[in-house]
């Protein structure tokens, strides 16, 4: 009886990826990727997700890398270069949820609290939601289990009631965990096939149309 459906943002509904900005900068593929994975890296990107601020992260990098001192000020410099527009099959059948259907409808997201309040200001679609949880701000994220607990207690969803969708494998093993029905969303083309096999819930006056 799913009654909620919860989104992750970059690579389900977001196209966000560094490089779109860094093709810009390097001219050798395998320097970019050597910089993109050795020195601003996941893991490193990944601590700013959960709170550390961007002129932190900035300069604790450049003081390690000084000699890709351009470079590392650029990732957050020019950030909104990395954002590539949005998967509109997705976005259409958010649409659908929050403007014809019943279902709650929110985001559980892994963003950095600074850069968010870019996309929130691009995406208009980020203001349908019931609510979105984000992980700099909460100074926490995905895959662990306190993050979700927090939208799942912030907005009195039932873990076995949620319907969660992510692009990242490691976190919809977590949210299983938490017996919350997850499915891995290895294309955005894919969420209308899956959104389908939810059961019609009628629109629910509460919301206005976007």
């Amino acid at each position: 009886m799913i009654d909620t459906v919860i989104f992750d943002l970059g690579g389900v509904l977001i196209d966000w990826n560094p490089r779109y900005l860094f093709r810009k900068l390097f001219t050798d593929e395998q320097e970019m990727e050597h910089f993109l994975t050795h020195i601003c890296s996941p893991d490193w990107n990944e601590e700013q997700d959960a709170g550390r601020t961007l002129a932190e992260a900035t300069e604790w990098l450049v003081a390690r890398h000084p000699e890709h001192e351009p470079n590392i000020r650029a990732y957050y410099g020019r950030w909104e270069k990395m954002l590539g527009g949005v998967f509109e099959a997705g976005v259409e059948a958010l649409r659908k949820l929050t403007q014809e259907t019943d279902y709650q409808v929110y985001a559980l997201t892994n963003w950095s609290a600074e850069t968010f309040e870019i996309a929130l200001r691009k995406y208009d679609f980020l203001h349908w939601f019931d609510g979105i949880v984000v992980s700099g701000t909460e100074k926490t994220r995905k895959p662990f289990p306190e993050f979700y607990h927090i939208l799942l207690d912030r907005y009195s969803v039932e873990p076995q009631k949620a319907l969660f969708l992510d692009d990242n494998l490691r976190n919809i093993e977590a949210a299983r965990q938490l017996d919350i029905h997850a499915v891995h969303i290895t294309d955005p083309n894919m969420i209308p096939d899956v959104l389908k096999c939810l059961p019609q819930r009628p629109p629910n006056p509460r919301r206005g149309s976007q």
